[in-house]
Parts: C-alpha cells; sequence; structure tokens
C-alpha cells in the first residue's frame, strides 16, 4: 500500500480548496433521499417529532464525522476508508482483510445506494404518468439459513421498475466515456439539484403553517417502546440522507493543505445540510398535514413533494418540480456510480480485489469491468421495495465499514501515538463513542432488526470464505510464513 501510494499520489493535483471541497462534499450529500424519505420517517415515527429523528441524525453525522476528520487530515491520500482500515489496522495483516471487506461490502452496497436513486426517480415518474405504480407481480423470497434463520427478500414488480433499470442503465451508458466529458456534465446536472432545494424551501416557508407543522399526536414524546423503536428507524432513514459528508476523504490526494481543508469541509457540509433538510422538512409539514403521509396513500408516499408543490401553486408546479426531483434523482445516480466506480478499480490495482476489476478502456481509460458490474447488479436491486433497500444499505454500511472505522481511530491513537495529526477529534474520544452507539442504537432499535444484520452477515461471511481462500492459494496472509512479502503479492 505504502509504495504503491508513493507511486501514485505525485500524479495527483491538490487543486482542490476549502470551498470546492466542502461544495463537493454538499453535492454528494443532496441527492435525492430527502425528497423521497419525508413519508418513510414520518411514518416511522408516526408524526412530526421525526424532525428530532432529523437532529439527532445531525449529531451522530458530526460525530462520525469527527472520526473521518481526523482519519482524512492524518491519511490525505486517495482510498479513503480502504486505506485507513488497511494502515489502521496493519497493511501486511488485518488490516488488509479489513480493507478486503470494505471493498466486498461496497460490491452490494454501492449499487443499493445507486438503486435506491433509481427506485426514487421512478417514484416520481408516477406523478406524471400514474399506471407506472400499478403492481404487476410482488413476492417474498425465503431462504433458510442454519443458525441465522430465514432470509427475506420482497419482489416488486411495476412498470415504474422498468423506469428504475433505465434509468441505471442509461447512467451507465453516459459514464462509459472520457472522464473530461463527464466532469462537464456533472456541473450542469447540479444546477437542477440547486434549483430544486432553493424552490421547495421558499414555497414551504411563504407559505407555513405552525399549527399544521407542529400537530403532535398525544404521547409523541412520551419514552416507551414504540417511540425508541420509531426512533431508531427514523434515525436510520435520515443516516442515509446525510451520508456523503466523508466524499473529501476519498479525494484526499487532490485537497489543498488537507490537514486544514478536509475537517472543515466536512464538519461545514454537515452544518450546512443539516440546515437545509431540517428547513425544507419542517416546510413541508407546514403545508402538508403529516397524517396525509401515513399510509392513508401510497401514491402520495411515492411523491410527496409534487403533491406540496401542487397544493401551493396548482397543477403546474408540481409538474415542473417533479421534472426538477427526476433530474436531481438522475444526478445523484450519476455522481454515485461514477465515484463507486473507481473503487473495486483502485483495490485491484493494489492486488487486493479481483483482477479483473483493474481493467480499463484501452482508449478512453477509465474502469469498465467495476463500471458494469456495480451497475448490472444496481439494476437487480431495483426490483426491491424502496425502504428495505434503504435499510439493507445502512445497515450492511454500519456493520462492515462505519462501526470498525470509528473502533480503528482509538486503535490507531494507541498503536501510533506519534503520528503527525494535523487535526485532533474535540473531547477524544467521546465522539467516536457516541457515533458507535448511535449506529448500534440503530441497528437493534427498530422492528425485525435481524433481516437486515442477516443480510450484512451473510455477505460477511461470503468475504472471509473468499478472502481466505485466496490468500491460502497466494500463501498471503494468513498463510505466508513471512507476512512482509506479503505487500508485493497480486
Amino acid at each position: 500500500m505504502n509504495q504503491s501510494s508513493q507511486v501514485e499520489q505525485p500524479e495527483l493535483i491538490r487543486g482542490v480548496g476549502l470551498a470546492g471541497a466542502t461544495t463537493l462534499n454538499m453535492i454528494d450529500m443532496i441527492g435525492v433521499g430527502p425528497f423521497i424519505t419525508i413519508p418513510l420517517i414520518v411514518s416511522a415515527v408516526g408524526g412530526p417529532q421525526a424532525m428530532l429523528g432529523w437532529i439527532l441524525g445531525a449529531v451522530l453525522a458530526l460525530c462520525d464525522g469527527l472520526v473521518w476528520a481526523e482519519l482524512g487530515a492524518a491519511m490525505p491520500g486517495a482510498g479513503g476508508s480502504y486505506r485507513y482500515l488497511k494502515e489502521i489496522y496493519g497493511p501486511r495483516t488485518l488490516g488488509r482483510l479489513l480493507s478486503f471487506l470494505f471493498i466486498w461490502q461496497l460490491s452490494f452496497s454501492a449499487p443499493l445506494s445507486v438503486a435506491s436513486g433509481c427506485i426514487g426517480l421512478s417514484h416520481y415518474a408516477g406523478y406524471l404518468w400514474p399506471g407506472l405504480d400499478r403492481t404487476l407481480m410482488e413476492h417474498t423470497l425465503h431462504v433458510g439459513l442454519p443458525v441465522l434463520g430465514a432470509l427475506e427478500a420482497r419482489v416488486v414488480l411495476t412498470p415504474g421498475t422498468f423506469v428504475a433499470i433505465a434509468t441505471c442503465g442509461l447512467v451507465v451508458f453516459l459514464l462509459y466515456r472520457r472522464i473530461t466529458a463527464i466532469g462537464k456534465l456533472s456541473e450542469l446536472l447540479w444546477v437542477g439539484v440547486a434549483l430544486t432545494v432553493a424552490w421547495i424551501i421558499v414555497a414551504g416557508l411563504t407559505h407555513f403553517s405552525a399549527a399544521r407543522a407542529f400537530d403532535f399526536p398525544p404521547g409523541a414524546f412520551r419514552p416507551s417502546n414504540a417511540f425508541f423503536t420509531g426512533m431508531g428507524a427514523a434515525m436510520l432513514i435520515a443516516t442515509y440522507d446525510y451520508w456523503g459528508y466523508y466524499n473529501v476523504c476519498f479525494l484526499g490526494a487532490e485537497i489543498k493543505d488537507p490537514g486544514r481543508t478536509i475537517p472543515r469541509a466536512l464538519l461545514l457540509s454537515i452544518f450546512i445540510v443539516a440546515i437545509i433538510y431540517i428547513v425544507m422538512n419542517v416546510a413541508v409539514l407546514g403545508v402538508i398535514p403529516w397524517r396525509e403521509l401515513v399510509g392513508h396513500s401510497d401514491q402520495q408516499s411515492n411523491y410527496v413533494i409534487s403533491l406540496f408543490m401542487q397544493r401551493i401553486y396548482g397543477s403546474w408546479a408540481g409538474r415542473a418540480v417533479t421534472g426538477l426531483i427526476m433530474w436531481t434523482a438522475f444526478a445523484s445516480v450519476f455522481s454515485l456510480l461514477l465515484g463507486y466506480s473507481r473503487v473495486p478499480y483502485a483495490a485491484a490495482l493494489d492486488g487486493n480485489y479481483f483482477r479483473v476489476f483493474a481493467r480499463v478502456h484501452p482508449q478512453h481509460r477509465f474502469p469498465t469491468v467495476s463500471l458494469l458490474a456495480l451497475g448490472g447488479v444496481a439494476m437487480l436491486f431495483c426490483l426491491l421495495r424502496l425502504s428495505d433497500v434503504i435499510a439493507a444499505l445502512v445497515v450492511i454500511r454500519i456493520l462492515l465499514q462505519f462501526i470498525v472505522q470509528a473502533v480503528g481511530l482509538m486503535v490507531l491513537r494507541k498503536r501510533q501515538p506519534d503520528m503527525p495529526r494535523p487535526f485532533r477529534m474535540w473531547l477524544y474520544p467521546l465522539p467516536a463513542l457516541l457515533a458507535i452507539a448511535g449506529f448500534i442504537f440503530i441497528l437493534v432499535a427498530r422492528k425485525n432488526f435481524l433481516r437486515e444484520i442477516r443480510y450484512a452477515v451473510v455477505i460477511l461471511v461470503l468475504g472471509l470464505a473468499i478472502y481466505f481462500v485466496r490468500s491460502w492459494r497466494r500463501g498471503e496472509w494468513p498463510f505466508a510464513a513471512h507476512p512482509a512479502g506479503v505487500e508485493a503479492a497480486g
């Protein structure tokens, strides 16, 4: 790892300053999430007290953001978590396994993330073409597993499903070209994102009813089992929407003065996006009564912002904002698949993932196999329900990446106390411990929480089996006679 980093990093230009790094983070954070999850988070809690989930989600993002800030400032190279896990736990021993497992889980969680955007786009398309919501087929798949129990997946096929799959295919087609052309397209897509968010906030605040927004049901904040399970589900959804604050860490080798810029960009983007999300959601609830979002109409839950604008300005506004949100969803999917497709490719170059993922286009020089593989899996995940996709994505990432990384920060402090740290976590180790506690709360404080945990365990077991078989065949750790020889493998 160290040797490859020394070779690659001089080729990258540190040309991204604080403003650019913060903007890139916010672009990654403000995707389609807040437009498709408002009904989910309100239904999870059963009222406008769902705003507490957004606030707690922001606190959790801040605590975990401090973990990323210290690691990103201390190791400002390309790779993000892949690099951190490898260095923290030993690049030639356990760190090699954990970094492999990070890429392995990304091969599932990245397509889930992409699929969520495609499904969200198809839901909003249902506002323009109501026939897209019609259920053609619905079936729950069951696979019995020893010890773990039944593994379930609910497959739903609608005309909108084909829209979601086609969206993913179009994104793959557009990304199948030279990166310079992609950069210009990304800038164009972001304009639509900014316009959409601004219009929704202004419209909501100028037609706001406090009585409607804060119409709490009886006992809304009474501590009970229902309150805590609802808050766990709400925080899971909020976590999904806030994710992306760490994007700057994956671009560490291209950031100016990374020791100062990375932590500032992280914290600024979390603070600004948290304000945008909370204001936007309160504004929506100030126009549409929360009871209309809880189980009365599947159509309303699919395109709540369209109905929000229709109620304020008329059907023309509903159609216009639907087009903007579909644009935003497309921009989100485009950005996600672009970034994710480079991660398995980088690991394959490092000799720590399947060699085929290192293939690049002979003319345009982009990772073809990585792009096509992630895009193809995302198309399959478009057959799942949106709520199931989000839950599986968050649980897999928490178990196989975020908790391991937060623990790793404390491990690194003990193993390498003299390591240069341009930024040190505030109130260490409290934010790291709070992040771990928050993630564990999200994992267990939900109804049927074992369902997604089973997915994560199956992915973990398969990943371990693949890693150990490959390591045994190659004579790498833990089967190598001399671990020092591992770096040259692959």
